[in-house]
This record gives structure tokens, C-alpha cells and sequence, in this order.
């Protein structure tokens, strides 16, 4: 059958008509047990009767005035997006791609405004930040890419978790003014580096001792999915500018850039700005989606739900070689690579015989991004699902 979609998208042979909760409908009704939430977006789950609700009677009020004029829910948002954050001020956009771009464009007027004219950021192997021109040059993934004629001279790549490789790469250029990685690189594979959330520390302290940003990317990260509100709450540290889109807004869109310190003043009036950035729309929703995860105690949920999941899965599958990692509701569950599985038909096999939606990243480990509100009940049955999945390829 012919469309009129550009083919930027390897869709699935399979369309989903409706939502509600942790699962996905077919229009023949046949439900689907969504481990994957549109990538890490419907963190609260499938229509949720509040969103659903806060996006019913805004779209009725007031959907759009332009940033010319103060806007209520803006503010309101902000404010709570802030608090829940531990961050300054914020700028929002629409996407995390754009979110990203923001940060990107402040470090290089952080960078201007101290004479550096050719500034660089340091960036990690295996990171992934968007699809704009600038992102995508941060970005690892070749795929993503080809054929763009990236602006590789403007960052410095180094394996993520590092951290003698990022001061070396601040020894050997005089014009590095920040550095910026994902906590847990969700694209590559559910990337944890080897010694977890304490690389933040260390990474904020180099950055400290050399003047420059520290950028955090906590698009997927973010929102709870890791059992705290941002994944960078799991250490001690503040970065200067974190960035977030994803379950911000529970599929409805929208993406922000925060600041604090030292990188709150770099923006000012007409240095950036975006027509649909901030709507009525999608700060009603943002404010929402903050209330609800407070009010429903998700976190603490979504800590007790991958607690039981691993063990599920790690004491089933763990004499097989098969480990789980990650933290939260972001989980990678990592399948031995000498064992002849094709790992490309998983995805397909998880769909049609265990009616269960997952993605492989990185290779080799299956991504499980699943509500952050799921029951006990609907733990198990990812875990029993995959484990069957799982065990049929071994």
C-alpha cells in the first residue's frame, strides 16, 4: 500500500487504536502489554483520566497566545518544574532534541562572552541528543549521523564514564567551555558507566575546577523513570544546565531547558525563542503531570516495581548470562551475544506470540520502559512474558 509519509520510520506491521493504563488496543480489541510507553513517554501510563481531563478543558480555554504575552500556566509550570528539579530558571521548548539545542547554543554564549571563538564540548561515546543539525553533531550514533555533514569540530568525544579522559581532553584544548552527557544512556543500550551516578560527581568536580558547564541531557532520564524526579538526584551534585522532554508531558509535547549558577544569566531577551514553546496547552499539561506523580506516590512505585522486576528476571534468567541493568523503570536487560540469537526478531516475537511491546537497543539488551504507575500484577507479567521470550531464543 502506497503513503504519503516520508520513509524516515521502519514501522512495525501492527497499528494501535487506544490506550488506557499500562496497555496498548488493536481495533479489534486485542491488547498489548506496553513495556516501552512511545519511548520512555507515557510515564503515567496510557490516557490517564487527569491528563486526559487537564488536556480537555485547556484545549477548550485557551490553546495558544504566542510568547509576546505573560502566560499563567507558563509560570505555573515553571515554577513546579523548578522546584521538583532543585533548578533556577527554565526555557521551554517542544521536543528534547530542542531542548538540547538550547543548552548547546548557551554553552556557546557562556563560551563568547569569555572571548573563546572556537568553543568545544566534550561529549560522551554511545550518546544520544537529538536529530537537529547541532544534536545529532553531539550525538555517537553514525546511523543518525550519515550523510549530514555534522559539525564535528565543536565537540570532543570520550568513552563515557571516563573521567581521566575528559581532563585530558581539557588539557590537550584550550577552548572546552562544557561538558555534557546523559546519567544513563537510554539510545545505546541502557548505558550505566561503571561507576554509576558517582561519574556525576566527579565530572561536576572537573568542570568546577576548569569554569565550564556541566550539561545534563536527562530527556529519558528524567520524570521519574529512575525512582527519582531526575536521575542526577540519585548523587550529590547540581548540574548547571539539565535538559528534559519525554514523560514531561505524558505523549502530550514538550521539552525544557533548565539553568542555575552561573549559567542562569548566559540567555536575555531575543537571544533565543521558539513560536509553540510554552503554550497554555502544554504547561497546563506539564503542571498536570508534576501533581500526579506527586499525588500517586509514583517514584517510590516505580522503585518497589523494578526492584521486583530484576529479581524476576535475574533469578530466572541469570545462570543463562543474562544480566539486567540501568535503574528504575529504565532497564536494559542484557542478552549474551555468543549464543547465536537473533536479536533483531525479538521485538517481533515479543509482539506476536507474548502480545508484549519492547525495542533492542545497543545491540544486545532488550529496553524496558514501562509505566511508572504499573501494578505488582502487571510487573509480573512483563517479567513472566519476557522471561518466556527469552528463554525460547537461548
Amino acid at each position: 500500500m502506497s503513503s504519503y509519509l516520508l520513509p524516515t520510520y521502519k514501522r512495525q506491521p501492527i497499528s494501535f487504536v487506544k490506550g488506557q493504563g499500562s496497555y496498548l488496543y488493536t481495533a479489534d480489541g486485542t491488547p498489548y502489554l506496553d513495556a516501552l510507553t512511545g519511548i520512555a513517554v507515557c510515564g503515567l501510563g496510557h490516557c490517564h483520566p487527569r491528563i486526559t481531563a487537564a488536556i480537555a478543558d485547556q484545549a477548550a480555554t485557551l490553546v495558544h497566545t504566542s510568547n509576546l504575552f505573560g502566560i499563567d500556566w507558563q509560570e505555573r509550570a515553571g515554577e513546579k518544574l523548578c522546584q521538583v528539579a532543585g533548578m533556577d530558571k527554565v526555557f521551554f521548548a517542544n521536543s528534547g532534541a530542542e531542548a538540547n539545542e538550547a543548552a548547546l547554543k548557551m554553552a556557546r554564549l557562556f563560551a563568547s562572552n569569555r572571548g573563546q571563538t572556537q568553543a568545544k564540548v566534550i561529549v560522551m561515546e554511545k550518546s544520544f541528543h537529538g536529530r537537529t543539525l547541532l544534536t545529532v553533531s553531539a550525538t555517537a550514533n553514525p546511523m543518525a549521523r550519515a550523510g549530514f555533514f555534522t559539525l564535528d569540530d565543536d565537540f570532543i568525544r570520550v568513552p563515557f564514564g571516563d573521567i581521566e579522559a575528559i581532563s585530558q581532553a581539557i588539557a590537550d584544548n584550550d577552548n572546552v567551555c562544557a561538558v555534557m552527557l546523559e546519567p544513563i544512556q537510554g539510545e545505546s543500550g541502557v548505558n550505566t558507566a561503571t561507576n554509576g551516578f558517582d561519574f556525576l560527581s566527579q565530572v561536576r568536580k572537573v568542570c568546577d575546577d576548569h569554569d565550564l558547564l556541566m550539561i545534563l541531557d536527562e530527556v529519558q532520564t528524567g520524570n521519574g523513570r529512575t525512582g527519582q524526579y531526575f536521575a542526577y538526584q540519585h548523587s550529590s551534585i547540581k548540574p548547571d544546565i539539565l535538559t528534559t522532554a519525554k514523560g514531561l508531558g505524558n505523549g502530550f509535547p514538550v521539552g525544557a531547558c533548565m539553568t542555575t549558577a552561573k549559567a542562569n544569566d548566559i540567555f536575555s531577551y531575543g537571544s533565543h525563542g521558539s513560536t509553540y514553546g510554552g503554550t497554555p496547552l502544554a504547561c497546563r499539561v506539564v503542571s498536570e503531570v508534576i501533581d500526579v506523580i506527586d499525588d500517586e506516590n509514583m517514584m517510590a512505585t516505580t522503585l518497589s516495581n523494578s526492584a521486583a522486576l530484576i529479581e524476576q528476571i535475574t533469578s530466572e534468567l541469570g545462570s543463562q548470562g543474562v544480566t539486567v541493568r540501568g535503574k528504575g523503570m529504565m532497564l536494559g536487560v542484557v542478552m549474551p551475544q555468543d549464543r547465536g540469537i537473533a536479536f533483531d526478531s525479538l521485538v517481533d516475537k515479543a509482539r506476536d506470540n507474548h502480545h508484549l511491546i519492547i525495542n533492542v537497543a545497543g545491540g544486545n539488551a532488550i529496553r524496558l520502559l514501562p509505566p511508572l504507575n504499573m501494578s505488582a500484577d502487571e510487573t509480573a507479567q512483563i517479567g513472566e512474558r519476557l522471561i518466556h521470550l527469552i528463554q525460547s531464543a537461548l
